[in-house]
This record gives C-alpha cells, sequence and structure tokens, in this order.
C-alpha cells in the first residue's frame, strides 16, 4: 500500500498540536502527523514524498447542512438570484423558453429570486407567469426556498382551486377580491412543490455530478442530504443502485414519513456506497428573509405579526419521540426563537420522560436569543449556524428585527463563550457551498453595505474552522474517523493556497482550494 508524506507547507490539524511540519498517509487512511524526521521513519523508504510548496494542508470540510438532490435539481432550473423584480424575473423565463424551446405543457422552473435585494418591486404574480409563459405550468422558488409563486396552468395542473384549504403552517395569497395570486409560503408552498414533477433520470444524473464536482471543488467530501423525501427516494435508489455517489452523503428522511427509514434500512449505521442515514428531520418554522420565521416578538414595524409555527406542539413532540424510538439522530430547523422555543420545550419533556434523542441539531438557529443558549447547552443540542446570513442578508435583518436583534443572528460568540459546540452550514442551494466565505462571514460580521453586524458575536479563525471540520465530524457522530488530522483519521484532506490562521481575516475569501482528497484520492485539483 503505497506511502505518501506531505511537507513543505503549513499543516494545520484542528487537533493538538495545531501545526505540524509533516503528515503520512497510507492507503485511506493518515499513520503519522509530526515532525518530519518521524514521518521520514514512519513512512519508510520508497515512500512518495509531496512538496506543498508553501500550500496549506487541512482537513476536509464537512457540510454540516444542505439539500445535495435540491442543489442538483437547481442547476437544471433557470437561475433568478439576480433579478431586480417581477418585470425582470418575467423577462429571464421568456428568454429562456426562446433559447431552450420546450413542447406546450412542459415545465418552466426558476429559482433563487430573492438571493439580492428586490429594489423593482416584489416577485410577479400568477398572472404575470401566464403572459410570460401561456403555454407552460410555472413554478419558481424563493432563495430561502421556503416560499414560491405558480402560475394558472401549474395551479390547474396540481388540482389547486379558489376554493382549496391552505395546509396548516402555510400561507396562500390571495387578492382584494379573495382570488389566489400564486404566491405561497412555507406548507402550502412545499407541499405543492414536491408534486411538480421530476426532470428525467439521465438528467438528474448529470446534474447530481455536477453538484458533486461543485462540493469537491470547495474542499468538501462529506454532504448532506437534508430532506429525504418520498419523492427523492427513487433517485436515490437509482443512484446506490448504480453506485453514482463520490462522496460521503448523510441522509435525513422526513419526519413526516417515517416508512422511508425502513425503505433505506440497509444504510442504517456505517456508509455504504458512500451513503448512510443519520436521523429524522422536522421544519418547526420558515426563514428569516422571507419574513416567515416565528419569533416569540413581531416583526419590527409590525404590531402582531411575528412569523408563524409549521407543527403544533403535539407534532413536534411526536417526531421528538420517534428519533428516540429509532435511536437516531433529530435535525430540527428553527429559525426564529419562536421556533428554538418550541424544540427546545419538547427536548425538554422529552429529557425528563427519558427519551431524548441523541446530539439532537438544531439547523440554522438564526435567531436563538441569548436566554435561550444556556438551555442550548444543558440539552446538549448542537446548532449549526447559517451565519454567512450575516454578509447575504444582514440588512434584510436589520430591516425585520431592528438592529439589536439583528445583531445577534447566529450567536456564534455567545456559543463560544458558553462552551457550546456549533458548526457552519449554507443550506445549499439556498447559498454555494463556501465553507472559507462562511470561516470569513463568522470572523468579520460584515454586511453587503460593510456595516459591522454584532462585533460581539464574531469568533476567531480558528474557531470559525473548527465549525466546518472537528466540530462538524462531531455533529455526524463522526469525530473518531474525520474532522482533525490524526494517525487513524480517515485521509480527507484539502490544500489551500494560503493557511487560514496566518491570513489576514478580512481577506480569507481570497484564499483558494487547489485540491480535495478523499480517503487519499484527489476528487479535485485546480
Amino acid at each position: 500500500m503505497e506511502k505518501v508524506i506531505y511537507f513543505g507547507g503549513p499543516i494545520v490539524t484542528m487537533d493538538v498540536p495545531l501545526h505540524v511540519q509533516a503528515l503520512v498517509v497510507e492507503g485511506e487512511e493518515i499513520l503519522w502527523a509530526g515532525d518530519l524526521a518521524g514521518a521520514r521513519a514512519a513512512a519508510g523508504p520508497g515512500a512518495r514524498q509531496v512538496d506543498l510548496k508553501g500550500r496549506a494542508l487541512l482537513p476536509a470540510f464537512i457540510d454540516a447542512h444542505s439539500h445535495l438532490a435540491a442543489w442538483a435539481y437547481s442547476l437544471l432550473q433557470i437561475p433568478l438570484g439576480d433579478c431586480a423584480g417581477g418585470e425582470e424575473i418575467c423577462e429571464r423565463l421568456v428568454a429562456r423558453c426562446r433559447e431552450e424551446p420546450l413542447p406546450p405543457g412542459a415545465w418552466v422552473r426558476g429559482t433563487g429570486y430573492g438571493q439580492t435585494p428586490m429594489d423593482r418591486g416584489g416577485p410577479p404574480d400568477r398572472w404575470a407567469l401566464d403572459r410570460a409563459c401561456p403555454e407552460h405550468p410555472v413554478v419558481i422558488q424563493h432563495a430561502s426556498g421556503h416560499a414560491g409563486v405558480f402560475n394558472s396552468l401549474a395551479l390547474k395542473q396540481l388540482g389547486v382551486g379558489e376554493d382549496s384549504p391552505c395546509p396548516a403552517g402555510g400561507r396562500m395569497e390571495r387578492d382584494s377580491s379573495g382570488r389566489l395570486t400564486g404566491r405561497m409560503e412555507e406548507n402550502a408552498f412545499l407541499e405543492l412543490l414536491n408534486q411538480v414533477p421530476m426532470e428525467g433520470l439521465e438528467r438528474l444524473f448529470q446534474a447530481l455530478d455536477r453538484a458533486q464536482e461543485g462540493y469537491a471543488a470547495r474542499g468538501i467530501v462529506t454532504v448532506q442530504e437534508g430532506l429525504l423525501s418520498q419523492s427523492l427516494a427513487p433517485l436515490y435508489q437509482a443512484l446506490l443502485a448504480q453506485d453514482r455517489l463520490k462522496l460521503d452523503v448523510v441522509a435525513y428522511v422526513d419526519g413526516a414519513q417515517p416508512q422511508l427509514w425502513e425503505t433505506f434500512a440497509p444504510w442504517r449505521g456505517d456508509y455504504r456506497n458512500n451513503f448512510r442515514l443519520g436521523g429524522v428531520k422536522i421544519f418547526l418554522d420558515g426563514s428569516p428573509q422571507a419574513r416567515t420565521a416565528w419569533m416569540r416578538r413581531p416583526y419590527a414595524g409590525e404590531e402582531s405579526y411575528a412569523g408563524y409555527p409549521t407543527l403544533t406542539d403535539e407534532e413536534v413532540d411526536r417526531r421528538v419521540r420517534l428519533a428516540w424510538e429509532l435511536d437516531t439522530q433529530l435535525l430540527a430547523h428553527c429559525n426564529g426563537d419562536g421556533a428554538a422555543e418550541q424544540l427546545l420545550s419538547a427536548l425538554e419533556r422529552a429529557e425528563k420522560a427519558g427519551k431524548m434523542p441523541r446530539r439532537p441539531v438544531m439547523i440554522h438557529a438564526q435567531l436563538l436569543a441569548p436566554d435561550q443558549l444556556e438551555r442550548v447547552r444543558a440539552l446538549g443540542v448542537i446548532p449549526s449556524f447559517f451565519v454567512a446570513h450575516v454578509y447575504h442578508w444582514g440588512e434584510d435583518h436589520v430591516k425585520n428585527f431592528g438592529p439589536d436583534r439583528a445583531a445577534h443572528i447566529s450567536p456564534a460568540g455567545s456559543a463560544l463563550a458558553l462552551g457550546i459546540p456549533f458548526t457552519f452550514h449554507q443550506d445549499t442551494p439556498v447559498l454555494p457551498p463556501d465553507m472559507l466565505e462562511t470561516v470569513w462571514c463568522a470572523a468579520n460580521r460584515l454586511t453587503r453595505t460593510g456595516r459591522v453586524l454584532g462585533a460581539e458575536e464574531a469568533i476567531p479563525v480558528a474557531e470559525g474552522l473548527r465549525a466546518v471540520t472537528s466540530r462538524a465530524a462531531f455533529q455526524y457522530g463522526e469525530e473518531g474517523r474525520k474532522g482533525t488530522l490524526a494517525r487513524g483519521k480517515r485521509a480527507d484532506l484539502v490544500v489551500l493556497s494560503a493557511d487560514p490562521l496566518e491570513t489576514d481575516p478580512g481577506k480569507l475569501r481570497e484564499i483558494q482550494v487547489l485540491a480535495t482528497l478523499k480517503g487519499g484520492k484527489i476528487l479535485y485539483q485546480r
């Protein structure tokens, strides 16, 4: 089995000591991390030597939360992230349909509007979409993934009429005459979106290959399927049958569809075909930038509107109990402090009853309040912060919540002070899986306007790196084999153009990923 010695550049272990002179890899595992003389002795004669020439070697990054299939799916849709208003969205749809003619009745899909400020009005309504694509059912999705718009033909094909009831935990907008505008939020939107026909399998396979390449190009070899639903089950069954996954994928079954746990029973425990079940996923609210996150106090400028829950307390209790019965992890989407309160209360009831899921994760924890952090620590909840919100939507948070509450979004500094293990993510496809930008966001707390938003919540670069390496491995229960460069760990590695620990924190985003290795084998090379 080949042995490889890496030397000649900063080797950041994310362990103790933090830097070493050399690393020896044998096959898929790390054999040695320490001084160069010891590395040569451990490797013995004939080892291949790789001079880093000043470049940095770190553990490969670990994605703590994203949606692999959704990112692949988005690559096949019309990108709307840079559209400034509804008129521009419609122009983009018309232009794409002219470039790639579709037969009448074929679905037109757009995604990502609201990624940048919509300074020329909000999204189009169903009638504007009808005019843009009169022969096609159309759906467009907000960047948060939690809202969108259907045109008239889409609503008809999905069986939605003017008298259709709105699902609990969602909203269907109506105009002054009581007609559906096609704009929907949360469960109302997501339930219909799951019924939209998927692309052909071969196109999806190609898009999934591109998505995996996209993660690898950003130094990531462990990724998440953050909501394995019934609609995705055939896709994953086909992927696994053909052994198409190149990255390690940890999947979380929709808590409303527990039968999928049995469908994928062979993938409980360790990875098979680079895939394993990680636990159960539940949604407790929406997103702050779409103003659907559930808050304990109203949004700024509102007398009473504070967002809304997507599940009742009883439903949350049932899903917490399901995770305990399956002896697995609970992954709970909570953006607002109202949703966080609902989850923490449910977990406290479960703990009192002796039915606590293991290593529960609060996904996003965007507006987790200071008074809730002690309970997070006491319950052993791992908050996974979407800290890149500070840059991408920080000014929206100031507008939606006022400067005081906005200053504490993604409270990594407060969590660090309390010794709470936390991770970072990008909720891809909401944002591309850029870990270096995320660490930059956590260290600098700058918005798009250059405002420092909550300087007290900024953290050292080393802690930001731990949130996407060692602590992310801990979140998955894989700290024994991933997340640090230590003997016996798997050789998941990333080569960077510079050492993040020796780089000006303001320039972290300029560091480039030069190579990514999984189990000692190159997946990506710049």
